[in-house]
């Protein structure tokens, strides 16, 4: 009978939609992946579809659910986390999920809160030399642990925040970006042939967000508690832009 040297710690994916499959085929060289996500039908060779229960129970669980399931999620895998789970969530905003995790997740169970700062379109190609952010919810010494494997065994670039400071940014970074591009997308069909090289740049922009669900652009906008003061920040100005043209 053969011998086993070495076995991969298992990982518990919950979600496993776009961006849990890239999260899926990123960290299978280093983990047994047990995904679960009802409206998976294949774990594409990288993960190993099961249910809630099992993935829960994994010694690291990553929540790839939208920010608005998340305290849904939290209630269903909190009865079948081990007491020293660590569990990390991958949202794209950082204030509200590392509250509620604090409030609803077991005493024992490590927490961290990172944001992958790309997405399936841009990291279709790889992600080595992407960013992430990590941010510490429950104790430091995780959250440094976190984004040392996201430098060593992923090549991602990581900015060590807190929640706050992290969503002050993304207010400006995603929030501008992903209402921009909403805008845009409702004016198309836009010109195609005499464009201008900032006129392809700022349509490239909008063809990496073009795919996001809606569930992303609404935890952008209505999930950071600064968005909306750089929302009207901006349409301030672009009314004082249209005055001055009138």
């Amino acid at each position: 009978m053969g011998v086993t040297l070495f076995e991969k710690p298992r990982l518990g994916l919950i979600g496993l939609g776009a961006f849990g499959r890239l999260t899926a085929r990123h960290l299978s060289p280093s983990f047994e992946i047990k995904a679960h996500d009802p409206a998976a039908t294949d774990g594409e060779g990288v993960a190993t579809l099961t249910e809630l229960a099992t993935a829960a129970a994994c010694p690291v669980v990553i929540l790839a659910v939208p920010v608005e399931a998340l305290e849904a999620t939290l209630d269903a895998i909190r009865p079948h986390l081990s007491p020293d789970a660590l569990v990390i969530d991958v949202g794209s905003v950082k204030v509200k999920p590392a509250r509620l995790m604090d409030e609803r997740l077991p005493p024992g169970v490590r927490v961290v809160g990172t944001h992958p700062l790309f997405g399936p379109q841009s990291g279709k190609d790889g992600i080595a030399g992407l960013r992430i952010a990590v941010c510490e919810v429950r104790g430091g010494k995780d959250a440094r642990r976190v984004a040392a494997f996201c430098r060593r065994a992923l090549g991602l670039k990581v900015f060590q925040v807190s929640p706050e400071d992290h969503d002050r940014e993304a207010a400006v970074v995603q929030g501008l970006t992903h209402l921009i591009a909403r805008v845009l997308m409702a004016m198309e069909p836009l010109p195609t042939r005499m464009t201008t090289a900032s006129f392809d740049r700022l349509m490239q922009a909008v063809d990496m967000v073009r795919h996001d669900s809606p569930a992303v652009f609404r935890a952008i906008e209505r999930d950071n508690p600064f968005a909306a003061e750089v929302r009207e920040r901006f349409f301030a100005l672009a009314d004082q832009a249209r005055g001055a043209l009138d």
